[in-house]
C-alpha cells in the first residue's frame, strides 16, 4: 500500500516537471521571436532615421544651393538697375586733380575722379566713363578697336609649307631674307650695320603662287599674322578708310613682331590722278595714310609688309620706293623643270596610273600657270570619278593641259 501511494503521489510531480519544462522552452521560443521582432523593428527605424537625416542633409544643401542662387540674381537685379555710364574722352589734367572731360553728347564738363583709378591711366585722349548724375570719372576704358581689324588677324596657320611651292626656290629664298631672318636673327643686321628691309612686294601673271608665298611665311614664322584685302581699306565714308589703316598698323605694333600681307595691293595703291571723283579722291586719301605708316615719321618698329599684286604697272611710285618695299620680288609662269615638280606635288596624295608620265604632261603644259596645273589634278581625278575607277586616268583621256589653259585665258570653246 505504501509503493502504490507513492507512486501515485511521484506520477503528479512528474507531470508537473514536463509542463513546465515545455512551458520554459514555450517561453524561451517566445522570447527569442520577441527578441527579433524587436531587432528587426530597431533596424528598420534605424534604416528610416539614417533615411531621414540624408534627406534632411539634401534639404539643407538644396536650401543653401537656392538661397545663393537668390542672392545672385538679386546682384544682377541690382546691376541690371544701376544707371548707364556716359562715355567721355579726357581733354586735359588739371593742377588740382580735376580734368576736363568731352563727354559723347556734345559739351566739356571739369569733374572729379574715383581714388581707386590710377592716376597715370588718366592722360589725354584716354576714353572713360562717367556718372550720368555727377559727370565724376569711374572708370578708365580700353582703346576703341575697330571689329574688322581685329578680325585680320590670323588665329590659326594655314597648313601650306615651303614644301608645297614648287618651282620658286629663289623667291623663297629672298622672301626669307627679307622677312624671316630679320625677325629670327635682327643681330646679324647689327653686326653688318644696315637695317633690316621693311616690305617686300610679290608681284606677278594669276595663280603663280603669291598668296601661296604669303601663306607659307605665316605658317612658318612665330609671328603674328595679318592678312587683308586692298579693297577692305576702302570705306564709304571720309576718313574711315585712314582711320582703318592707323588701327591695324596699331595693332601690328601691338602684336609685334608681326607681319602685314596685304593682298590685291592694286586696290588701293593704284596712281593718283589729277582728275578724280569724290570716291576715288577718299582712296587716295587712305593711301596716303598707308604711305606714313609703311615709312613715315614714326618708327614701324618689329612689322614686317609683305603685299602681293598682278598689276605692277598701275601701282603709285611712293609706294614703290626703298623704305616701304625694299625687295620687288617677280614670281614667273613655271617653266618646265618647275611645271614638273608642281604636277608632283599637286598629284602626290592622288592615286596615280603608272603610265602617267609627268615629263610629258609638264612639256604640253606650256601655258599653265601653278592654279591652273592643280585644276587639271583635279579634274584628272574627276574624269576617274565619273570612270568609277580607283585611279587618275591619263590626262589625255580629258582636256589636254595646253588647250585648258587656253581656255582658262579666255577661250570660247571649252576642250575636249
Amino acid at each position: 500500500m505504501g509503493k502504490e501511494k507513492d507512486m501515485l503521489e511521484q506520477k503528479p510531480k512528474d507531470e508537473l516537471s514536463k509542463y513546465l519544462l515545455n512551458r520554459v522552452r514555450e517561453l524561451e521560443k517566445e522570447n527569442v521571436q520577441l527578441s527579433n521582432d524587436n531587432q528587426r523593428i530597431k533596424n528598420g527605424y534605424s534604416q528610416r532615421v539614417r533615411w531621414l537625416e540624408d534627406k534632411k542633409r539634401s534639404i539643407e544643401n538644396e536650401n543653401i544651393r537656392l538661397e545663393r542662387e537668390v542672392r545672385r540674381l538679386r546682384s544682377e537685379l541690382e546691376r541690371l538697375r544701376t544707371m548707364p555710364l556716359v562715355i567721355g574722352t579726357i581733354q586735359d589734367v588739371l593742377e588740382n586733380g580735376k580734368i576736363i572731360v568731352k563727354s559723347t553728347t556734345g559739351p566739356n564738363f571739369v569733374v572729379n575722379t574715383s581714388q581707386f583709378i590710377d592716376e597715370k591711366n588718366l592722360v589725354p585722349g584716354a576714353r572713360v566713363a562717367m556718372n550720368q548724375q555727377s559727370f565724376a570719372v569711374v572708370d578708365v576704358l580700353p582703346i576703341e578697336k575697330d571689329p574688322s581689324v581685329l578680325a585680320m588677324e590670323i588665329d590659326e596657320k594655314p597648313g601650306v609649307t615651303y614644301d608645297d611651292i614648287g618651282g620658286l626656290e629663289d623667291q623663297i629664298i629672298e622672301i626669307k631674307e627679307t622677312v624671316e631672318l630679320p625677325l629670327l636673327k635682327p643681330d646679324l643686321f647689327t653686326k653688318v650695320g644696315i637695317d633690316p628691309p621693311k616690305g617686300v612686294l610679290l608681284y606677278g601673271a594669276p595663280g603663280t603662287g603669291k598668296t601661296l608665298l604669303a601663306k607659307a611665311v605665316a605658317h612658318e614664322t612665330n609671328s603674328t599674322f595679318i592678312r587683308l584685302i586692298g579693297s577692305e581699306l576702302i570705306r564709304k565714308y571720309i576718313g574711315e578708310g585712314a582711320r582703318l589703316v592707323r588701327e591695324l598698323f596699331k595693332l601690328a605694333h601691338e602684336k609685334a613682331p608681326s607681319i602685314v600681307f596685304i593682298d590685291e595691293a592694286d586696290a588701293i595703291g593704284a596712281k593718283r590722278l589729277e582728275s578724280s571723283t569724290s570716291g576715288d579722291r577718299e582712296v587716295q586719301r587712305t593711301l596716303m595714310q598707308l604711305l606714313a605708316e609703311m615709312d613715315g615719321f614714326s618708327p614701324r618698329g618689329d612689322v614686317r609688309i609683305i603685299a602681293a599684286t598682278n598689276r605692277p604697272d598701275i601701282l603709285d611710285p611712293a609706294m614703290l620706293r626703298p623704305g616701304r618695299f625694299d625687295r620687288l620680288i617677280e614670281v614667273p609662269m613655271p617653266d618646265i623643270e618647275a611645271r614638273l615638280e608642281i604636277f608632283r606635288i599637286h598629284s602626290r596624295n592622288m592615286n596615280v596610273d603608272e603610265d602617267v608620265d609627268f615629263k610629258v604632261l609638264a612639256a604640253r603644259a606650256d601655258m599653265a600657270s601653278g592654279a591652273d596645273i592643280k585644276a587639271i589634278c583635279t579634274e584628272a581625278g574627276m574624269f576617274a570619278i565619273r570612270d568609277g575607277t580607283g585611279y587618275s586616268p591619263r590626262i589625255s583621256r580629258g582636256p589636254s593641259p595646253r588647250s585648258w589653259a587656253r581656255w582658262r585665258r579666255g577661250g570660247k570653246k571649252s576642250p575636249g
